[in-house]
């Protein structure tokens, strides 16, 4: 089953899912529908500022009960530093720490019905740390992500209000002058648990059009890899 770990970036700015896609110059018809996805996630942040927008469906957040719940984050942060949010691999060794360390604050969620409480939760912009999605061999070399392309931020916002979730993945084209884009996933969410909630993909963007000629043979690829449709299961959230 799939993870994620989000914090809240230090510059996220306020957008809607409407707002986030607005600029788009290129967009992409959906791929065939593929099976169902899940995947649990764990917010590593306190709620976001009032002044934000959007969010993460990664979490709830609370205190981790006390001082065993503290050090089991700063053991969470110091086992993804240096990790590249474990797109490119890790070992197996490091990996199956993060994920005991993981385990360890689901046990100690303080907020039993998450999606009770999205708006005070969850609602914000979040940033990616570390996930289970993993790029390597034949697919990171196709998509130029060896020599050729940088991965940069990962932003997760959710509009509680809109049942909208954007997740925007930013690139940078080393040989275009380091030129910088964006690939942007917009989904809609419904609520089907007192922690799941179920997503649909709705439509994809690249941006600038540059970076979408570049990535245009192997968008499906792209597209594969960070789609969020499926289903999402809502576990911890993490105070700072």
């Amino acid at each position: 089953m799939a993870a994620t770990v989000l914090v809240p970036p230090a510059h996220c700015h306020r957008a809607t899912a409407a707002a986030a896609t607005s600029a788009a110059i290129s967009h992409c018809a959906l791929p065939p529908a593929r099976r169902r996805r899940g995947s649990r996630a764990v917010r590593a942040a306190a709620a976001p500022e009032q002044s934000q927008s959007g969010v993460s469906l990664a979490g709830a957040s609370g205190s981790g009960h006390g001082s065993a719940g503290d050090d089991a984050k700063a053991a969470l942060r110091r086992a993804l530093e240096g990790a590249d949010r474990g797109i490119f691999g890790m070992t197996s060794v490091r990996r199956s720490e993060v994920h005991r360390l993981v385990e360890l604050l689901e046990a100690r969620n303080p907020t039993p019905e998450p999606t009770a409480e999205l708006r005070e939760k969850v609602d914000g912009c979040w940033k990616l740390i570390y996930s289970t999605i993993s790029i390597l061999g034949k697919k990171r070399t196709k998509l130029g992500l060896r020599d050729f392309i940088s991965l940069g931020d990962f932003l997760q916002i959710i509009d509680v209000k809109e049942e909208k979730a954007v997740n925007v993945i930013k690139f940078s084209a080393r040989a275009f002058k380091i030129l910088s884009g964006k690939l942007t996933v917009e989904a809609s969410y419904s609520v089907t648990s007192k922690t799941r909630v179920d997503i649909k993909l709705e439509s994809s963007t690249i941006t600038p059009e540059q970076l979408m000629n570049i990535f245009q043979k192997n968008y499906d690829m792209l597209l594969a890899i960070f789609n969020p449709e499926g289903w999402l299961e809502i576990t911890q959230s993490i105070d700072q």
